[in-house]
């Protein structure tokens, strides 16, 4: 018997806790994981009635029209530790500082400020769909001028403006930077990125976005990976969950990327999309090997398969090294003093034996790379060789 369901056993028999609680521990059972300490990671099992490979339907699609929009604005950064723009550098800030202050009722037309602890910046922020006036958002502040760094400094008032170029909020706010630099006479060091941050909910939503919504009773489902296997079952889940619950079929696919619904109208829009999104689906993946060249990344998708072909990879490596010698004249001689490098040419090319590398599932293809021995590099060779030979049977994404 699990530990746990001995103490919740015994707890009920004690009458420390009530017979239910007991129940739960008992039942909960299934949620955590046996293994004991020292020993491998084991997943933690799940609910035993969930199906395996499955996934809610509203963390695959969005509904069509819910989108954020994309938010912009201009405005300054101040009381930065002299790490702000140069006027002369930067004129735009001095031209925004003058702007402001004449605004404030200061006037400093007749001479120009000198200071650096005043920033120009770029306020981004994104508006979530459904917000209302008054709610608040995050922005993100990034450097314009030569500004080394915006840690300390404070974003005054800026309006942030849409597409259509109307004012949605007002951002204003101490910046938060994850980064900074610090720098003496002959060094300067740098962690992070310094010039941007963040301003947590330092935006004020004054507009909301109308029209966000479309509840005239047509809905749409739109996959985030399009395919049209997934929104035939996205369509058959629905369907078969919709005739018992209300008696009629509401989804009809269109194409591989959207599945049009159409509410009954004795539910409300809201009650109808919370009921579809909570339906469990399994997406079908296409198989495709993903190679980051900068990176060094391969990601390999678990219906990738390779026909059996039999390779080798040797690694080629050629190191230059030069070490500079200096070349001093006789005595009394009128030679000159000549500094002169001596460069050092080095190949080396490990062989590799040729090996057979196949399979039809994830596994075997991973196990056949590894018995290569290959390092990242070689393997985004491997496989784009082994592309190019007809062999692998997935589509191949270089980034």
């Amino acid at each position: 018997m699990r530990p746990l369901r001995v103490i919740g056993l015994v707890l009920a028999l004690a009458g420390l806790v009530p017979q239910a609680l007991a129940a739960d521990m008992v039942a909960s059972r299934g949620m955590l994981s046996d293994q004991g300490p020292g020993e491998p990671f084991r997943p933690v099992r799940g609910d035993p009635d969930s199906a395996v490979g499955t996934v809610r339907i509203k963390d695959i699609t969005s509904v069509r029209g819910v989108r954020s929009n994309q938010l912009v604005g201009y405005g300054l950064v101040v009381g930065l530790q002299g790490t702000g723009d140069s006027m002369r550098n930067a004129p735009f800030t001095e031209q925004s500082l003058q702007s402001m202050l004449d605004r404030m009722g200061v006037n400093i037309r007749s001479q120009s400020p000198r200071g650096k602890n005043v920033a120009a910046v770029t306020v981004t922020a994104e508006l979530p769909p459904f917000i209302g006036t008054g709610q608040r958002i995050d922005v993100t502040v990034s450097s314009l001028g030569d500004s080394s760094s915006l840690m300390g400094g404070t974003l005054v008032m800026t309006p942030l403006y849409g597409a259509d170029g109307e004012i949605y909020a007002v951002a204003q706010g101490p910046v938060a930077v994850s980064g900074f630099t610090s720098q003496g006479d002959s060094e300067k060091l740098t962690q992070g990125v310094p010039t941007t941050g963040r301003v947590a909910n330092g935006a004020l939503v004054e507009r909301e976005v109308p029209g966000s919504f479309n509840d005239d009773g047509k809905l749409a489902y739109e996959l985030f990976n399009p395919d049209f296997k997934t929104a035939i079952r996205i369509v058959d889940v629905v369907n078969a969950y919709a005739v018992k619950r209300w008696g009629v079929a509401v989804a009809q696919e269109e194409d591989l990327r959207t599945v049009h619904l159409h509410r009954p109208k004795k539910v409300s829009a809201p009650r109808f999309l919370a009921e579809l999104g909570d339906l469990r689906v399994a997406p079908d993946q296409p198989a495709r090997v993903v190679i980051d060249e900068r990176t060094g990344t391969v990601v390999i998708g678990k219906d990738v398969q390779i026909s059996t072909v039999a390779l080798t990879h040797g690694n080629l490596t050629v190191r230059v090294s030069e070490m500079p010698s200096v070349s001093q004249p006789a005595p009394l001689s009128d030679g000159q003093t000549v500094v002169t490098s001596e460069t050092l040419v080095e190949v080396q090319q490990d062989g590799g034996n040729f090996a057979y590398v196949g399979g039809a599932d994830l596994e075997t293809v991973v196990r056949g790379l590894n018995r290569i021995g290959l390092k990242p590099t070689g393997i985004i060779a491997v496989l784009q060789a082994v592309k190019t030979a007809g062999a692998l049977q997935a589509e191949l994404v270089v980034q």
